[in-house]
């Protein structure tokens, strides 16, 4: 089969890292199919933004799964009662969704299976980002590894391959790779807390690694603040 006609998984969040990966495996020659994960998100905005994204790019096919990880809860951007931190702190924040990409790889791998793809993309990054364990490489290499033995496609020799373009980029290189491939940041979402617009806080972890990475790449920053 050439590149052109192989297929991925890409899990889409409407966010600016899962929108550069996209942009990467599209780049690459994939065929990309956007999976996006309804969990109870407080910052429901981003799904908007993740269908427009998905649109923006052509996607092959985009699928929306609602899962209710809201009825678990345990983290701040399921559990309304639990404040989105607005400072730095120590440790792994509040704002860690408890086997969040655990779940999501697992939802990605079965849709992968069903379309016989072989390559599953994530935007985890270990760098600029709020010390979540599932974003970092041990993790990946574990799942990965774990997708061999726990598929039909797997037991019968196919090589699963989970790709983490961003995994050892600071936020100012993403958005630089994405800004040369053509990225709209304008029709993304990364607050923690973002209004039912799409408009950011700009007080939480997550805009601030994004406005400082703006800043640093030296490209002005699209995102519109509450």
């Amino acid at each position: 089969m050439s590149r052109d006609a192989e297929r991925a998984v890409v899990l889409l969040s409407g966010g600016l890292d899962s929108t550069t990966t996209l942009a990467i495996a599209r780049a690459e020659g994939y065929l990309c199919h956007g999976l996006t994960v309804d969990y109870g998100q407080r910052h429901r905005a981003e799904l908007a933004s993740a269908r427009a994204v998905a649109d923006a790019f052509g996607v092959e096919d985009y699928k929306l799964l609602r899962l209710d990880l809201d009825r678990i809860g345990g983290s701040a951007l399921t559990d309304p009662a639990i404040a989105v931190p607005e400072a730095p702190g120590e440790g792994i924040p509040v704002t860690y969704v408890p086997a969040r990409n655990t779940v999501l790889l697992g939802l990605a791998l079965a849709y992968a299976e069903v379309i016989e793809a072989r390559d599953l993309f994530i935007g985890v990054n270990a760098l600029d980002y709020s010390g979540y364990p599932d974003c970092r490489p041990e993790f990946i290499r574990a799942f990965e590894a774990l997708a061999r033995l726990a598929t039909k496609a797997g037991v019968e020799g196919a090589r699963l391959r989970i790709h983490t373009p961003l995994i050892a980029l600071s936020k100012s290189e993403i958005i630089q790779a994405g800004a040369r491939l053509g990225v709209d940041y304008g029709l993304t979402v990364s607050c923690y807390q973002a209004d039912d617009t799409g408009r950011a806080c700009g007080r939480c972890d997550a805009c601030r690694f994004r406005s400082e990475g703006f800043a640093a790449a030296g490209i002005p920053d699209p995102t519109r603040y509450r």
